[in-house]
């Protein structure tokens, strides 16, 4: 059994002063795999006070010198790159496929802040005034146990490009890979207290950061639940947020679409990540007359969808991360029954052979009316929502009826169709004909799915405060 008994604090290991433990579980077959202790509020406190005093002096860097910590960071994230892939599977069950792919862009996050630093204006002229873009402070970044590596490396990227110092809490459930993050930013040898880890739970540790008043901003990405009461809480000190939350995104399927190419892609999308992706599109929308034609390429698609063992190459969708993750997915299910939609693949219990994890089969429903909890409300599975439209307007006006905006995607062998009517979505990304990754786009929510933007510039920014200096 593996223990995680150190946090990272001014460059340092060291024992936290917390001394509750999380156990850490295995969710292919419910196994603990390992344990960790919990930092606490003294330690929170600790390392606000480390990385409030490097700030005095990584403030003022120059560009060249963040340029070189990024490509230190970059340099030892990517030497880890199988120790995280093989923890993640592990840890909570992330397929080999999603995982492997994820990690790849780690490196990605680091050389598109380099790039953007190289050409990013810290001071410009209007009229006769200077207006210089300084770093916010210190901050506060809050990440979640399905993205905890790559959520961590954009964050940290974009801080120290700004030239801000992080405390990072972490998801507990995350301890494993954090335990790798340590080691390879330990190891990237930046000024001591520019990056601090502190592992605990969010009404600890969380609180803790939102509430110290020498915590400047806060990058939380989670649900929006927290995101909402972390944004509550967090004007008592004005702190700046940048808010990454839910999503319940649509992805259209227009009139000229090839069905035979866009659908596998569709249902294959939805179930990223074993379906636990805030991106994830798990409300299919196409046209009326060809629901039946759709329903046939869908479920023949579901049913080649391995549900396995992640750590196998062949396997799509892996383990929900916990027991309590395993049962709100169940819940939906049974609810889209009750709600009167249509099973079309799946359903409701563990599939054969996998009963000792926390497995869910690969469901479909159809017939769906976007009113049902089903369509409205983020599952966090492997789940999808096919529903009918009758026209081009009416696609639109369901697409953007949900309290969510994150991401969307739009289908047709005509991309100028699909741009016109992409534009027309209330997203803060949306993908043309598939899925794409660049991060130097904005990426973040309409509406309940956030505040703000990150990534590239657009991310710089949130970390930057003006001050104009008028003469």
């Amino acid at each position: 059994m593996k223990k995680v008994n150190k946090i990272y604090i001014n460059g340092e290991f060291v024992t936290p002063h917390g001394t509750e433990t999380f156990d850490l579980i295995n969710p292919s077959n419910n196994i603990k795999i390992g344990e960790v202790t919990l930092a606490d509020e003294t330690d929170t406190r600790n390392a606000v006070t480390a990385a409030k005093e490097a700030f005095k002096t990584f403030s003022k860097t120059s560009i060249s010198e963040r340029i070189q910590y990024l490509e230190r960071l970059k340099n030892a994230m990517q030497k880890r790159e199988k120790d995280l892939i093989d923890v993640m599977i592990e840890e909570y069950g992330g397929t080999r496929q999603f995982v492997t792919l994820s990690s790849k862009h780690t490196g990605s996050w680091f050389d598109s802040m380099i790039e953007v630093l190289r050409n990013f204006e810290f001071e410009r002229n209007i009229n006769s005034s200077i207006v210089k873009l300084q770093p916010v402070g210190v901050v506060a970044i809050i990440t979640p146990w399905n993205a905890s590596n790559s959520s961590i490396s954009s964050k940290v990227a974009t801080a120290i490009a700004a030239g801000c110092t992080v405390v990072i809490k972490p998801s507990e459930m995350s301890s494993l890979q954090t335990q790798i993050l340590m080691e390879a930013f330990h190891e990237a040898d930046l000024p001591k207290g520019v990056v601090n880890f502190v592992t605990g739970l969010g009404n600890i540790v969380g609180t803790e950061l939102t509430n110290n008043p020498d915590i400047v901003k806060i990058s939380f990405t989670g649900s929006t639940a927290v995101g909402k009461l972390i944004a509550k809480n967090a004007v008592d000190t004005m702190k700046r947020v940048t808010l990454e939350l839910g999503g319940k995104s649509p992805n259209i399927i227009l009139e000229d679409t090839d069905l035979e190419k866009a659908i596998p892609i569709a249902v294959y999308g939805a179930y990223m990540n074993s379906g636990q992706a805030c991106i994830a599109p798990t409300r299919l929308l196409v046209p009326e007359n060809k629901i039946d034609e759709v329903n046939a390429i869908a479920k023949s698609v579901a049913e080649k969808i391995i549900v396995g063992l992640p750590e196998n190459e062949e396997t799509n969708v892996g383990p929900m991360v916990s027991v309590k993750q395993f049962e709100r997915v169940q819940s939906y299910i049974k609810l889209g029954l009750e709600e009167g939609a249509t099973l079309l693949a799946g359903g409701i219990g563990k599939p054969e052979g996998l009963e000792a994890g926390n497995f869910v089969k690969a469901t479909i429903f159809t017939n769906v009316r976007n009113d049902m909890r089903i369509a409205q409300e983020e599952i966090f599975g492997p789940v999808l929502s096919i529903i009918p439209y009758k026209n081009e307007e009416e696609a639109i006006q369901i697409a953007n009826d949900t309290p969510y905006g994150l991401a969307a995607y739009v289908s047709s062998t005509d991309e100028n169709h699909a741009l016109r009517v992409g534009s027309q979505i209330d997203a803060g990304r949306v993908c043309i004909n598939g899925f794409s990754h660049d991060p130097m786009v904005p990426f973040g929510g309409f509406k309940h799915s956030g505040i703000g933007r990150e990534y590239g510039a657009y991310g710089l920014q949130a970390y930057l405060e003006p001050k104009a200096i008028l003469k």
